[in-house]
């Protein structure tokens, strides 16, 4: 027994090492092309200040470079709440991934979605209160993102368009005032326009959601502008305050102007 008590403990310390090494490997880099972007992504009415009143979370090396999950969670509530989120690729063609505006049920805020990501780059988080603006993020190493092929055939992904599925993860009873834990998925190819028809080899068009909206009955949850680098059947998962009312209200508008509206039981999954 001593003989493997003290391999099986080094071995625990060097995993929990790489783990921690991981974590620490893929902090923001310097890089010219922020520079460049910063004016057209920062509120100049708000000052930009140091400090982490959020974490975000996003893999050093992404499985899949057309899903790259961002995980944001608000850590400290003393400067108020978040009430706007930009997520930024630096690197992609359109690096403007979302505009999230956020009601008060949003707070403290636990928001996650997925990203394509087109070549290594910083992903970055704009985090606003109502008096001052945060930056974080973490370096992505993935490529091709934008550009990777549908995974589902166009048929197929038309005739399902804007269907919706909402699922709650919460583990104990639910009363008005209790924290939700929530998951919001659509089915929309959201083509980027630089994917190839794989029989064709021609373009195919730009099709995404640039709107959405979730209400809680009459009450604004979240409502977000998206862009090309917002994954396919976007996935959208977020802590809320429940107000009591049944339902969750979604609306979501493509570019192609295609509306889609659905009332989502809040019990169970639907």
């Amino acid at each position: 027994m001593k003989s493997l008590t003290i391999p099986t403990a080094i071995l625990a310390i060097a995993l929990s090492s790489v783990a921690w090494a991981e974590e620490l490997r893929n902090p923001l880099v310097n890089g010219e092309t922020w520079e460049y972007l910063r004016g057209d992504i920062l509120n100049e009415t708000k000052s930009v200040r140091p400090g982490a009143i959020f974490s975000v979370d996003a893999p050093y090396r992404a499985h899949d470079a057309a899903t790259v999950p961002v995980v944001v969670v608000q850590t400290d509530q003393s400067v108020g709440a978040i009430k706007t989120l930009k997520l930024v690729v630096d690197e992609n063609p359109a690096p403007l991934a979302a505009e999230i505006n956020f009601g008060p049920a949003m707070a403290p805020l636990s928001f996650e979605t997925r990203v394509r990501v087109n070549a290594y780059s910083n992903l970055r988080v704009v985090a606003e209160t109502d008096t001052a603006s945060f930056i974080d993020g973490r370096f992505v190493k993935a490529a091709g993102g934008c550009a990777a092929p549908a995974t589902r055939d166009p048929e197929v992904a038309m005739e399902n368009i804007g269907k919706m599925r909402l699922r709650h993860f919460d583990t104990g009873p639910v009363h008005v005032g209790s924290r939700r834990d929530a998951q919001l998925m659509i089915r929309h190819p959201n083509y980027s326009g630089l994917q190839r028809d794989q029989i064709t080899q021609l373009f195919v068009p730009a099709l995404f959601i640039q709107d959405l909206k979730v209400w809680q009955g009459d009450e604004m949850l979240f409502s977000l502008t998206g862009g090309i680098s917002i994954s396919e059947d976007p996935v959208f998962r977020f802590g809320y305050t429940d107000n009591g009312a049944p339902n969750l209200r979604v609306r979501a508008e493509d570019t192609d102007g295609h509306v889609f509206e659905q009332i989502l039981p809040k019990g169970g999954e639907s």
